[in-house]
């Protein structure tokens, strides 16, 4: 996600799946009128999904204006405050007891995928309702990847979700910058909260926060990303409308740098003198059951950090073996060490300008369209577009990102490459970061998903973070077969990319479980792999403010790969790509254990047809 995709949105926000707690049972609703018992099960378990869906939006606005529905578009939502935990824990558990009257047996195979997930994300959001787990994480608010004083701004800015084309619409935007108030200045409340129980946020995340407000605040309002659509009013604005709207936009992002403001003073003044010298979760109190809570949640699997530690060791070791294998392939004399510098730092590998990145990545993604037929038999409808970060904001975040489209094609996904510290930037990982944020990677995914509407919605905006990054890491892998690296340095580029999420494994699970420094993290990057310095901080950095998060890739990847392997092998000459791809992407993000079933059950399938 994560960021961005619907993923930042997962991680900005709790998580919001359930129906209002006095509704009626909607299961009830469904009366069987000359149906048969499969079509009656079924359109009793979507009458659930379609009324969950429902509360979920009214409880998470910010979620509807991605789907493009803007009934509750003046709004951000209620988020930290128990009056909006209650109301999701009420009702997850009310859907989960409805969920009790289908007869899962009489379902269809999709029926029984979808009746699976809901089942899976229902009782993952009551684990994370508990008043145990609130007051681990919910004291902790924001942090610089955590936290809507980054998000907003490009949200409200006219070139995010938030749509700008009518006067309602700058009505609404007005509103959700007050609503924006509240929500700095109730995290404000929740970080003292943590402080007077001992529960708080590192100092390097809270200094990172401090810096990126200090970024935004030296912007006047007027070139601020919030003042886009001042800039762009439609022609058919009066003039009066127009003068209207200019005053109270101004008005009201003066109110929302104030809160900003007030944020960054309690941050210095107040929060950063108690927060932790320490850097790893489990050195907060109760972190480290809350890191083993986070490890099963994020991929879906009851893993432990020593198992994926020293799976990432593994992992490591065998692409450094790839890797050694390239040096030589190009006749470089000196250690691997050595060819990792020498990639950071020969002219060759450097982009030429800022424009010059953005050409090579448009490029890159016209190359990807030709080969795309023989892999996919479905694609999105939706468009995708290639942009760089914005510059407020490009210090803070990962080298590449998406952002999702909307389900009717409206607003295109977005593929999102960083172009801050140029020098720092080398050319050989551009097509596996295309391949894994654009397409056939999160782009694919995630808008093949949406644009599915015979899905509940759920599994068409949902998911877990090891199916989608699991996903777009293996998309990367399909570099081989399209050609792209045959090439010994784009190769290495793509064997650098899979040794930064071998590489996540062991820093993950080395910060959060063993004790790791920062810098010690930092430099074991920096020693497996070629990456620059600025990335490998800014990484270990993601991963200090994000925990378990980065454990997805890999585990994802390797699921995938192995089930792919298994229907090769089990199938033969009756294995087609193009049909494999559609079952894993057909019904959305689904957890790992329920990919695996569906996968088995299609194999069976298709060797006996």
């Amino acid at each position: 996600m994560k960021l961005r995709s619907i993923l930042l949105i997962a991680a900005a926000l709790p998580l919001a799946v359930s129906t209002a707690a006095n509704a009626a049972d909607p299961a009830e609703a469904v009366k069987p009128v000359g149906l048969s018992v499969e079509q009656v099960e079924h359109d009793k378990l979507f009458a659930i999904f379609k009324a969950d869906d429902e509360a979920s939006l009214k409880l998470s606005p910010i979620m509807a204006i991605f789907r493009g529905d803007l009934r509750y578009a003046d709004k951000i939502g209620d988020f930290l405050t128990p009056e909006y935990n209650a109301a999701v824990k009420a009702q997850a558990e009310s859907s989960l007891a409805a969920l009790k009257t289908i007869d899962r047996d009489k379902l269809n195979p999709t029926d029984k995928i979808a009746y699976d997930v809901f089942a899976y994300s229902q009782g993952e959001a009551l684990k994370t309702l508990t008043p145990e787990y609130l007051a681990l994480t919910e004291v902790r608010p924001i942090n610089h990847f955590f936290g809507f004083h980054t998000y907003y701004p490009t949200f409200s800015s006219g070139k995010g979700a938030a749509p700008y084309k009518t006067v309602k619409d700058y009505e609404n935007g007005l509103s959700r910058n007050a609503d924006y108030v509240r929500l700095i200045d109730r995290s404000i409340g929740k970080f003292r909260e943590g402080m007077k129980s001992g529960v708080v946020e590192t100092k390097l995340t809270i200094n990172n926060v401090i810096q990126q407000l200090e970024t935004q605040a030296k912007m006047p309002i007027e070139e601020s990303p919030y003042w886009g659509p001042v800039d762009n009013m439609p022609a058919d604005f009066s003039d009066a409308e127009k003068a209207r709207l200019t005053d109270a936009y101004h008005a009201s992002i003066g109110d929302v740098y104030a809160a900003n403001a007030r944020l960054h003073a309690f941050l210095k003044d107040e929060y950063l003198p108690v927060a932790r010298d320490s850097v790893g979760l489990s050195q907060m109190k109760g972190g480290a059951a809350l890191y083993q809570s986070m490890i099963e949640q994020t991929t879906t699997l009851p893993l432990t950090a020593d198992y994926l530690h020293n799976l990432g060791l593994s992992e490591v070791a065998r692409i450094k073996h790839g890797m050694e294998e390239i040096k030589s392939e190009v006749g470089f004399k000196g250690t691997l060490g050595e060819f990792f510098e020498f990639i950071r730092t020969d002219p060759q590998f450097k982009p030429k300008s800022r424009e010059d990145l953005t050409q090579r990545y448009y490029a890159i993604g016209k190359e990807v369209d030709q080969q795309v037929p023989k892999f996919f038999s479905k694609v999105p409808k939706t468009a995708l577009e290639i942009r760089p970060y914005e510059e407020f904001r490009e210090k803070f975040e990962a080298g590449g990102s998406y952002e999702s489209g909307t389900p009717d094609g409206s607003r295109p996904g977005v593929f999102y490459f960083n172009a801050y510290d140029l020098p720092s930037r080398t050319t050989p990982g551009e097509t596996t970061l295309y391949l894994h944020e654009g397409a056939p990677g999160h782009h694919f995914q995630i808008s093949l998903a949406q644009e599915n509407d015979a899905l509940p919605a759920f599994m068409r905006f949902g998911g877990n973070t090891a199916y989608v990054e699991g996903w777009a890491l293996y998309a990367e892998t399909l570099g081989y077969p399209m050609g792209f690296y045959k090439d010994p340095y784009q190769r290495f580029g793509t064997l650098d990319d899979e040794m930064l999420r071998a590489m996540r494994l062991v820093v993950d699970t080395g910060l959060h479980s063993k004790g790791w420094t920062r810098d010690q993290a930092i430099e074991y990057m920096l020693a497996n792999s070629g990456m620059g310095r600025t990335d490998a901080t800014a990484e270990v950095e993601r991963y200090i403010a994000i925990p378990s998060q980065a454990l997805a890739y890999k585990v994802g990847a390797l699921t995938i790969q192995g089930l792919r392997k298994k229907a090769e092998k089990v199938l033969g000459d009756k294995f087609d790509i193009r049909a494999f791809h559609e079952q894993v992407l057909d019904t959305g993000a689904l957890p790992l254990p329920v990919l695996e079933k569906k996968i088995d059950d299609w194999i069976a399938a298709t060797q006996s047809a």
